[in-house]
């Protein structure tokens, strides 16, 4: 058995917190040994990232006496092996056909047989969506990715298109109808109760709202259509509605009826917590309104002058360590030193806003009611004022310019853990030049739309912003800096999928270095959770040449297999 490293980047990302020495040394060897059948040397790589360096041994196994013939047969049927300690990660490859003897090996860790590519292919493309918008409104397509880390999944999403007509709103040039276009991406925490709850409702919470406020501007004739705070304040209205239902209203029918079943179906969404990114498209105007309720983040990306792309957020990350997050809990709560500690409110949740997350809302009366009847969770010690969560989103409006081509990409905070805005933005950017150029896509009438974004710029084709680094109230891709991440664009980055989504994540995870891609897609739940997040990824592309069909139809070759249950999201 040949024992290989992954790459010093990789695995010195994947110590969390200082590594595995090698202090017995021939034990290791052993115990590696002892999981597949051996070829006659077996080489050894570590990385201590506490004192900065790498290092290698070798050793001879125990059945160095085989023939050459019979290592060079052994030698032909190889493959990779993954071996996962409490803080380190190793590849080996490793001799024989057979399956491995053991799923743990003589020094405790535990044995996976790595995935080969064309299986994290396959992994990668499960969950991919996209469909084709033939609606002539100023969107021509999007695509959706998801890949779980936790097992459930936490994170969820939801898209719709609603067709509106002149009854409900006004529209300019005299037409029967316009479009209101939806998409969220919902991280969810301590369970996946909540992100479900919300891709079933919130899009129709905040339609429900807006229908209401472009209807009253209707029939005041100074107005005609609503005016941008009414608009705010009708999402804002429609996140906080439904989060009053989930926290509050639930707890209180549960408190009524005493009934432990009734209380486990509607607490848990309220026990449990989600971020929300939600954005909305009227397609009158052609303003994009981003709703952020925590950390998920949206980044637009425009065509610039110079040929290349910039890179915008349209979203802020909403955490205890986000500055002005600081100042207004500060403001809410005089005088209590730990609203946030370490970046976490009251030192134990990340996000400053979200929906659910009931023990950072509830009175502390109706905490003890609920500890005492049912699930016996004490108050924090730190908990004096609540609420100190609110699930009020912030709201930005960008008039979107469908003739340059602008795209939108939305994102679970596990994505801009691993890729900075304007690798993002650049990704995408190069992921447009392949499909014109023909690389990983068919060419088909409904690809027309590509020629808006077609240009022959090199590596990523995206400029520096300022904002890199985590300023702005962007944080900085933690993963990057945890694993060593280094080199150019063209080193690192690669196109092989047909879904921008799916290759937004593929990259994310290591693009070109394929090991780093394999033995992050190979490690199950829970070992993955150290090591990365569930990822959510949309993209949305505006366009003004795509057909009118009037359709939206679903992309085939950038889908994963579907059955009848799936259909386009109109």
């Amino acid at each position: 058995m040949q024992l290989r490293p992954l790459s010093i980047a990789v695995a010195s990302s994947l110590v969390a917190g200082g590594a595995w020495l090698f202090a017995t040394r021939s034990n290791s060897t052993q115990a590696l040994d002892s999981v597949s059948n051996p070829v006659s040397h077996v080489r050894s790589s570590y990385v201590d990232t506490k004192k900065g360096y790498a290092g290698s041994y070798y050793s001879v196994s125990q059945n160095a006496g085989l023939s050459k013939e019979e290592l060079e047969k052994a030698a032909e049927s190889t493959r990779k092996a993954l071996f996962v300690g409490p803080e380190e990660l190793y590849s080996a490859t490793i001799s024989g056909s057979g399956p491995l003897s053991k799923d743990t090996d003589d020094a405790g860790r535990k044995v996976l047989e790595m995935m080969t590519p064309e299986q994290v292919d396959r992994k990668l493309r499960r969950n991919e969506e996209s469909y084709t918008v033939g609606r002539g409104n100023g969107v021509v397509r999007y695509d959706t990715a998801q890949l779980p880390s936790n097992d459930p999944i936490e994170d969820d999403h939801a898209e719709k298109i609603v067709e509106v007509p002149q009854s409900i709103a006004a529209t300019e040039d005299g037409t029967a109808s316009s479009d209101w276009m939806f998409w969220g991406v919902f991280d969810g925490h301590s369970g996946w109760t909540t992100s479900a709850k919300l891709r079933q409702v919130l899009i129709s919470f905040v339609a429900r709202e807006l229908t209401e406020t472009y209807q009253t501007a209707l029939t005041d004739p100074h107005l005609t259509f609503p005016t941008p705070s009414a608009i705010d304040a009708a999402i804002k209205k429609g996140f906080v509605k439904l989060d009053h239902e989930i926290v509050h209203d639930a707890v209180t029918h549960v408190l009524k009826t005493q009934s432990k079943r009734v209380a486990a179906e509607l607490l848990a969404p309220a026990l449990s917590g989600s971020c929300a990114l939600l954005s909305f498209y009227d397609t009158r105007s052609h303003e994009l309104r981003v709703a952020c309720t925590g950390d998920s983040r949206a980044v637009l990306g425009r065509r610039a002058a110079s040929g290349k792309w910039t890179a915008t957020a349209l979203s802020e990350d909403q955490t205890g360590g986000t500055a002005s997050e600081m100042a207004r809990l500060r403001r809410e709560h005089p005088g209590e030193e730990y609203v946030t500690q370490n970046g976490r409110i009251l030192g134990g949740l990340e996000p400053s806003r979200a929906f659910g997350d009931a023990l950072y809302k509830w009175s502390l009366e109706t905490q003890e009611r609920v500890k005492k009847s049912y699930f016996g969770r004490s108050p924090s010690p730190r908990c004096k004022t609540p609420p100190y969560v609110t699930a009020e989103p912030v709201v930005t409006t960008t008039k979107v310019q469908p003739e340059n081509g602008d795209f939108v990409v939305m994102a679970t905070d596990g994505l801009w853990e691993m890729l900075t805005n304007e690798e993002v933005v650049g990704l995408v950017g190069q992921w447009l030049e392949a499909q014109e150029k023909g690389v990983g896509v068919a060419h088909s009438r409904s690809q027309g739309w590509l020629t808006s974004w077609f240009s022959a710029e090199k590596g990523l084709p995206v400029e520096e912003s300022e904002n890199q680094g985590g300023k702005g109230g962007q944080r900085a891709p933690i993963r990057q800096q945890q694993w060593g991440v280094q080199g150019k664009a063209d080193a690192r980055f690669v196109v092989e999928d047909k879904n921008a989504a799916t290759h937004l994540i593929r990259n994310a995870l290591g693009g070109k270095d394929k090991d780093m891609v394999c033995a992050l897609l190979t490690l199950p739940s829970p070992y993955s959770r150290r090591y990365r997040d569930d990822l959510t990824v949309e993209v949305i592309f505006f366009g003004d040449k795509g057909e009118s069909s009037g359709n939206v139809e679903r992309n085939k070759e950038a889908s994963a297999a579907f059955s009848e249950a799936f259909k386009a999201k109109l």
